[in-house]
């Protein structure tokens, strides 16, 4: 491994518009581009029809990529833009009150991420969408604010999803909140296969 950040913070990319998950992919793109070493963790994030998914793998070994949710039962149709998504709902992060599985995959995934914090492995962890896991109570705040404390000093740290809790904003070294003043949503236009997922 070349050398390491000289001071690696917190990072919180927040608020009700798109592109949280996008930035903290332009922010590896560039860290890679530095020779750095990145992991991405999704949460309650199994679609294995995501653009991301497939472009990490272009990038190794400069990038690890894990996915801990549900995948969708039209992944491969949606991947090869046979079928759309179709908001089904079946296994989206939006439904998971109370679903057992999808809690105990958020627990694997926060194990996951205390690990490859530590590892020394890795220049740059993202947590997408960390706050999904957060919202339906399948982790509690303290063990995020537990990670960000022990983060060890030459790795930065990315937390996303929108409605970040408080407490980790107060934590945070930078957040940055994304809202929408606007949305193809608004016109009935759905989810595009390379530009949303």
């Amino acid at each position: 491994m070349g050398e390491r950040l000289i001071c690696g913070l917190v990072q919180v990319y927040t608020g009700s518009g798109k592109g949280k998950t996008t930035a903290a992919l332009g922010l590896a793109y560039r860290a890679i581009g530095h020779g750095f070493k990145v992991c991405m963790i999704q949460f309650l994030k199994g679609h294995s029809y995501c653009g991301e998914l497939y472009t990490t793998q272009l990038l190794k070994p400069y990038i690890d990529f894990y996915q801990f949710g549900k995948d969708c039962p039209y992944s491969s149709l949606i991947r090869q833009g046979l079928f759309a998504c179709a908001d089904c709902r079946e296994n989206c992060f939006i439904n998971l009150a109370g679903d057992a599985e999808e809690k105990k995959l958020a627990l694997k995934a926060y194990d996951f991420a205390k690990k490859a914090l530590g590892s020394g492995k890795y220049d740059l962890v993202i947590l997408d969408e960390i706050n999904n896991a957060l919202r339906f109570d399948f982790i509690p705040v303290a063990k995020v604010l537990e990670l960000i404390k022990n983060k060890p000093s030459f790795v930065e740290l990315i937390l996303t999803g929108r409605g970040m809790p408080p407490e980790i904003l107060q934590a945070a070294d930078l957040v940055s909140e994304i809202n929408a003043l606007k949305h193809p949503y608004e016109k009935g236009i759905k989810s595009r296969r390379g530009i949303e997922y």
